[in-house]
């Protein structure tokens, strides 16, 4: 089995801001490979899609314990369908890339990011992929930085976002057809304009 989680808050009032690009990102990517609909899986407090890929079982994950508490979602789903690390991508936002750019990682540290320190703390490693998204430092240091990533999108922002997510789930499939390797190489090149690719075919 595969699991991609994008990481966000649930709610409305949560769903148009820098913070929840992971879920704009896994939603996108659900749409590409075919994924059968958003179901609750209540014992693991998340939203959670099917679909298979290349003749293996893929799972897309939409934790809703909010943001600080999802490794407790994906920890214990990860076990219950018998992953482990090596099968599991996430994908984040990063206040520390400029909006429009991804980095594909092998794993590391949290980095700040409370999303990622709850899922290290429950998996039990830092050695799991994740695809991180730029949301902006520069606006944050302004007004600061948990305003910055829980403001509301303006119409230009949104429509940037979106392209963002698209091209996140671009490199999630290169993850999954062609390794961490060659998804590292195709987006973490420096782009001046940050379009998604064309769609990897299954």
């Amino acid at each position: 089995m595969k699991l991609i989680v994008g990481l966000g808050n649930p709610g409305a009032e949560y769903a148009d801001t820098p913070h929840n690009l992971g879920f704009r990102a896994v939603d996108a990517l659900a749409g590409m490979v075919g994924a059968g609909p958003w179901r609750e899986e209540r014992r693991f407090k998340t939203l959670a899609a099917k679909a298979t890929r290349r003749g293996e079982a893929l799972w897309l994950l939409k934790p809703q314990t909010y943001m600080n508490a999802s490794g407790e979602s994906v920890g214990p789903f990860l076990r219950y369908y018998g992953g482990t690390a090596g099968d599991l991508l996430v994908l984040s936002d990063d206040c520390d890339l400029p909006p429009g750019r991804l980095r594909v990682r092998p794993g590391g540290s949290a980095g700040g990011h409370n999303g990622l320190k709850s899922l290290i703390a429950h998996v039990g490693t830092e050695a799991f992929a994740r695809v991180r998204m730029g949301a902006g430092r520069a606006e944050g240091e302004r007004r600061g930085l948990v305003a910055h990533v829980l403001h509301r999108y303006t119409p230009a922002e949104a429509a940037q976002a979106d392209a963002e997510a698209r091209e996140a789930a671009e490199a999630a499939l290169c993850w999954l057809d062609r390794g961490l390797a060659e998804a590292q190489n195709r987006f973490n090149a420096a782009r001046p304009d940050p379009e998604p690719l064309g769609t990897i075919a299954k």
